[in-house]
């Protein structure tokens, strides 16, 4: 998984799906897809396609075996595949 996943989410500045601006106090999520930030309202663009739950239940299996942490762990690379985050910087 990506090494610095934190600060790349937590203060990501901008949405990697649709280039809208994120403020440190905007919420932001790393997608299923392609492990980038993307604002909220991506994500629930994300999860309406209809091979969202395949890619999830795939993307869970790998960072648990890569991991070796459960997905709801908060200190998981995973979790923040469905735990929004904000910068704290």
């Amino acid at each position: 998984m990506e090494e610095n996943w934190e600060k790349q989410l937590a203060c990501a500045e901008v949405c990697l799906r649709c280039n809208t601006p994120l403020g440190k106090k905007d919420k932001r999520l790393l997608s299923v897809y392609d492990h980038e930030p993307i604002c909220m309202d991506c994500k629930s663009a994300e999860e309406k396609r209809p091979d969202y739950e395949d890619t999830t239940r795939a993307m869970i299996s790998t960072c648990m075996e890569t991991e070796n942490r459960p997905y709801g762990n908060p200190a998981s690379y995973c979790f923040h595949h469905f735990c929004p985050f904000k910068c704290k910087d």
